[in-house]
């Protein structure tokens, strides 16, 4: 059954849990998204135009959903998706006609160029698509275990106008995007999810002070956890175990927007959020290991209140850097940070989605297509030397 045949707010509730971490081996996902081929993203271009019809669009839409599929499990992962070939952006498929007007600058990256969020102006908000449209369409594809990334409240609550602050217009609004996040999670383990992930990119720009986009600053960073926080309160015990929580400083365009922001002032604030896991870019860090570090210390501090240890997974790859990554280098990376997080709490991922929108130039890689290629390279990296680290810590071979 689709899970647009579910109406909102049904059975969703007694979604099924995630499948559990397996004992024993370091767990290796993806963020979510992954570079769009270039036929692809001409196709969107062309149907916009009304150059090309409908069904040619879902029939090139369709083969890179198939060829992302094929390539991810051609490099072992032992949990897939589909890259997001879908959608136009990570923060923008919930969206529907009467929310398309512009709003304000969301980030402004290091190569100079912003990103915008679009306007929700009036109650009600309802999603008007849901990450697990995604899942059912790829769910007949394989038997293998499936993770789906979706929208942060945070990200949608930027979406309010300024205006809106403190009236009875933005609590409604707010309540509605509290109530559709939590759906849209429980939706994609309905429809066969294993692990759900919620994109988190504003959290370190929220410790940004930056006139280009005024809605940063440490203030919102609080407001945000609180949201998060009221999503996953949503969920079963079973379903927040399975759900994590992404951060990095951004990427589009192979350019970041909060990489000078340093970690030390978000990664406590960061386990404030009560998910399941955490998936946390390391590798384009200047100093990997102090991330390592900082993480360790807050596990520790987080035992020592009584709380339960979140796992974590460090990145270990760079999407916005062509230069591939080793599985030697993978291995090392982790065994490394195993000094500091307990290996039974520790597992890796990418830094970042690969191509968070779909329009997407990748200027250091050249191409779409050979950054595409670059990607599944590098998670093809990540998986082996993910094993690699597995059998050194368990003491098997090197």
């Amino acid at each position: 059954m689709s899970t647009t045949d579910i109406p909102a707010g049904a059975v969703v509730t007694a979604a099924p849990a995630g499948r559990p971490w397996e004992a024993g081996t370091l767990p290796t996902e993806q963020v979510g998204s992954l570079p769009r081929p270039a036929a692809l993203q001409a196709a969107v271009l062309d149907l916009e135009i009304g150059v090309l019809a409908r069904d040619e669009f879902a029939r090139i839409q369709d083969a890179a959903v198939r060829d992302t599929l094929d390539r991810l499990i051609a490099t072992g992962s032992p949990i897939v998706s589909d890259g997001e070939q879908r959608r136009q952006s990570f923060a923008s498929y919930p969206l529907g006609a009467d929310d398309l007007d512009e709003g304000p600058v969301f980030a402004v990256f290091a190569d100079g160029h912003h990103r915008v969020v679009p306007s929700i102006s009036a109650p009600p908000f309802r999603f008007q698509g849901w990450a697990a449209d995604d899942v059912s369409a790829i769910r007949p594809l394989t038997d293998l275990p499936l993770k789906q990334a979706v929208i942060s409240p945070s990200m949608l609550s930027l979406m309010v106008p300024a205006e809106q602050a403190g009236s009875s217009v933005r609590a409604e609004l707010i309540e509605d995007i509290v109530a559709g996040c939590a759906e849209d999670i429980q939706r994609c383990f309905v429809a066969g999810a294993s692990r759900v992930s919620i994109d988190f990119t504003e959290g370190r720009l929220a410790l940004r002070q930056d006139l280009r986009a005024p809605w940063a600053g440490p203030a919102a960073l609080g407001g945000f956890i609180e949201l998060m926080n009221a999503v996953l309160d949503r969920l079963t015990p079973e379903q927040r175990a399975a759900t994590g929580v992404h951060t990095c400083p951004g990427n589009a365009n192979d350019s970041a927007h909060s990489a000078d922001i340093d970690y030390a002032a978000l990664i406590p604030e960061l386990f404030q959020i009560e998910a399941g896991y955490f998936l946390m870019q390391a590798a384009s860090e200047k100093d990997p290991g102090r991330v390592a570090r900082l993480v360790g210390r807050e596990l520790t501090a987080l035992a020592g209140a009584g709380r339960e240890q979140p796992r974590v997974l460090l990145g270990v790859t760079d999407p916005t850097s062509p230069r591939l990554e080793t599985a030697e280098h993978v291995r090392d990376q982790l065994v490394n940070a195993a000094r500091f997080i307990p290996a039974e709490l520790l597992g890796s991922t990418d830094d970042c989605g690969f191509s968070p929108y779909l329009i997407d130039e990748k200027p250091r890689h050249g191409s779409p297509d050979y950054a595409r290629d670059v990607a599944f390279a590098k998670i093809a990296a990540r998986v082996r030397g993910t094993q690699l680290a597995s059998d050194h810590l368990s003491g098997g071979t090197q």
